[in-house]
């Protein structure tokens, strides 16, 4: 069987390793299909590509797309897409601007409650403005001690209802879609038991990301637990949805699951890779 890892990050978003590291990382841990997937970025394709290519590692090109639906944050996906699509390229521009503005309220209701030079803090973690965000301040927060590790940051800083949270308004579901598309790519709800939705919503964003051209879920993700890895399987059986499997990997450290070592699709899927 397979081993197929689509959904990572490297430092050129909110991973800790250069893309030809994640690749390394990957091959290592048996990887035989492998996405570098990084938030709103497709600056890491060439390098990831390349080090795919010297390791003899099938490499897809990914990007992992923000976008704001019913006022929450969702991950959508795009896997084989052509990161030199004008429209893509120019999609991704304008949904990272908007991130340093954020990211200076951020730093501000930090300073409120008694974090100076969260702002500045947080910078020494990315090397570019524009790439900003919320794991780059938790990876801070960790850094001076107020807190043990990411997890504990984010139960007291930076989400909803705590010092920090800034909400931030993405692309739309429709225009991730149609960027994915366009550039020849498929679609992917990533990880969606993290998202906070009812059954009727989920029902809803299903029904509309099926509409507009999506094409599958991830159902094997670092972010499920087996009890979802059974329900988001029986989702995209009900949906007609293909299913994809990533780790979801950022940091050897941070990771709740390494490259390459979630268990295996259920039989009851069609895996996303079927006929690549």
């Amino acid at each position: 069987m397979l081993n197929v890892d689509l959904h990572c990050h490297s430092n050129v978003s909110d991973g800790t390793l250069t893309p030809t590291a994640v690749a390394e990382r990957a091959k290592a841990n048996g990887v035989d299909i492998w996405a570098l997937t990084d938030h709103d970025e497709i600056d890491g394709i060439a390098e990831a590509r390349a080090a795919a290519a010297a390791l003899d590692l099938r490499y897809v090109s990914g990007v992992e797309i923000s976008i704001t639906w019913a006022s929450q944050t969702i991950h959508i996906v795009g896997l084989q897409i052509d990161e030199t699509n004008p429209e893509l390229v120019q999609g991704l521009v304008a949904t990272r601007g908007g991130r340093e503005r954020r990211a200076h309220e951020m730093a501000e209701q930090l300073a409120a409650v008694g974090i100076p030079g969260a702002f500045e803090g947080a910078l020494k973690h990315v090397g570019n403005p524009d790439l900003i965000s919320r794991t780059h301040f938790a990876r801070y927060l960790v850094e001076i001690g107020r807190c043990a590790d990411t997890s504990e940051v984010f139960r007291n800083f930076l989400t909803e209802g705590n010092p920090g949270y800034v909400p931030h308004r993405w692309a739309t579901l429709e225009e991730s879609v149609r960027w994915i598309r366009g550039a020849g790519g498929v679609a992917v709800v990533a990880h969606p038991g993290r998202y906070k939705l009812s059954d009727l919503a989920f029902g809803a964003f299903f029904d509309e990301f099926k509409q507009l051209g999506g094409t599958a879920i991830e159902v094997m993700t670092g972010s499920h637990t087996p009890d979802q890895y059974d329900y988001y399987a029986k989702v995209a059986a009900d949906y007609g949805f293909l299913a994809s499997r990533g780790s979801d990997f950022h940091s050897p450290t941070e990771s709740r699951v390494d490259l390459g070592a979630l268990p295996p699709l259920p039989d009851s899927v069609t895996p996303i890779w079927h006929d690549w």
